[in-house]
């Protein structure tokens, strides 16, 4: 009879509740709000500033592009993260989202627009991606993939509650009291991390103990398994993985930014432009708890690529001819595929690689994010610019999906724990390590 407690059934016994739940919760408001003020609720914020400050959409686009202060800082917030915690590197950067926010009703000048978004891009590494997969992948070793999809619908959850939020203060208020309110919130929640967040492998086994849960198994969740970064960058798999995540990333501020314009340049009422991109967010969090669920049972890179390829479809359905008919299931499959992403991509990170040195790995795949970041909405703005609309601009991103997809069906999954043949896509799909039961990868 096997000793290891049943973790895949009813909730096990104890006293209280696992305090992992309360942890989750925290990263799932973290990842979720930073994300849903930044980006899903850009688009209530656009025309308010250029009828203002008279600024063309490529001007207010560009403050997208300081995103890429978020790619440069990750490794170094990764490797802060790795060395002293997630708790401390999670509430600075909670504070610093804050403060962006809070001094952007300051702004009256065009570089006032982009410093206080740095600021807020600075934020961001240490206050979604890093703790998302570091707690996750700590307290729920066992059901991480459907965990991280519950936890990652926080930017669902955000993307349906932040927009209407702002939409709501701007129509009452004003532009710069929805940015304060943001402030607030971001402020309250980086004291409730500094309280809730733990992160020690003795904290995880006493409440595991507790409430019936069973020892950790050796390296579940914690920092013993897996390749060092050293030992990644020598393998054809973290390029492969590094550009199929890039592509991916062209999504975000390339796509996601652009729809409410998009939609209102198409017929929709404001209102309706709205709803749409709400319809989205509220779509994603079954897409990520499904696409969590099938990185257990199939491959995380295998469920990328599907989640992708949804989106290049719905995509190309949005900026088809044919109405609204085509428009509304355009916006229907682009969110069956574009909600999953958002757990997928740290999934792939933990599944390739490992959680031994996750923070340090995930920062460099997030420094790679620096071309989407940039490059999205620089290049849909100036498409927008010239010819009037969005169309071309998400053709050519269409095909950026494209490469990623083949670049993450290609990647093959190095042998980093031999002792967890579940982790191997399919015999012979490996890249084999330089001595049985070490954890290093060979290089190519």
């Amino acid at each position: 009879m096997s000793s290891e407690p049943d973790t895949t059934g009813s909730e096990p016994v104890g006293r209280g509740l696992y305090r992992g739940y309360y942890v989750a919760v925290v990263v799932f408001l973290s990842t979720g709000l930073s994300i849903g003020m930044a980006q899903y609720s850009f688009g209530e914020f656009a025309g308010p500033l250029q009828e203002e400050f008279g600024w063309s959409q490529t001007e207010v686009n560009l403050s997208l592009s300081f995103a890429f202060i978020s790619g440069l800082l990750a490794p170094l917030v990764g490797r802060l993260s790795d060395r002293y915690g997630t708790r401390p590197v999670m509430f600075a950067s909670l504070l610093l989202i804050a403060l962006g926010f809070a001094i952007r009703p300051m702004i009256s000048e065009l570089w006032h627009w982009y410093t206080f978004s740095a600021l807020v891009y600075a934020g961001f590494p240490g206050a979604t991606v890093l703790p998302s997969g570091k707690m996750v992948g700590l307290w729920f070793p066992e059901t991480r993939g459907r965990v991280m999809g519950a936890v990652t619908a926080g930017n669902n959850f955000g993307g349906i509650t932040m927009p209407a939020l702002a939409a709501t203060v701007i129509s009452v208020a004003s532009w710069e009291w929805a940015y304060v309110s943001f402030a607030g919130i971001m402020f309250a929640l980086a004291l409730v991390a500094l309280v809730v967040i733990r992160e020690t492998r003795g904290d995880v086994e006493r409440e595991r103990l507790r409430t019936g849960r069973g020892p950790l198994r050796h390296g579940a969740g914690g920092s013993m398994l897996g390749l060092t970064l050293h030992d990644s960058l020598r393998t054809s798999s973290f390029w492969l993985v590094l550009i199929g995540l890039t592509a991916a990333m062209f999504t975000y501020q390339g796509v996601l930014t652009q729809l409410r314009q998009h939609f209102g340049e198409n017929g929709f009422q404001p209102g309706l432009a709205t709803a749409a991109v709400t319809i989205i967010a509220a779509m994603g969090i079954g897409s990520k708890l499904a696409f969590g669920r099938a990185s257990e049972k199939f491959s995380a890179r295998k469920a990328t690529a599907v989640s992708v390829a949804l989106q290049a479809g719905g995509v190309l359905l949005m900026i088809a001819p044919g109405g609204a008919g085509v428009m509304w299931a355009g916006i229907i499959i682009f969110g069956l595929g574009f909600g999953g992403l958002g757990a997928l991509i740290v999934l792939v990170v933990q599944e390739t690689f490992g959680m031994k040195e996750f923070g340090s790995i995930m920062g460099i795949i997030q420094l790679a994010s620096i071309a989407a970041m940039t490059g999205g909405p620089w290049l849909t703005g100036e498409i927008h610019d010239s010819r009037g609309s969005y169309d071309l601009g998400f053709a050519v991103i269409v095909g950026i999906f494209a490469l990623g997809i083949v670049t993450l069906l290609l990647a093959r999954q190095p042998r980093w724990d031999p002792a967890v043949p579940e982790m191997n896509d399919e015999p012979g799909d490996t890249e084999s390590t330089t001595e049985p039961g070490r954890t290093t990868a060979s290089a190519d």
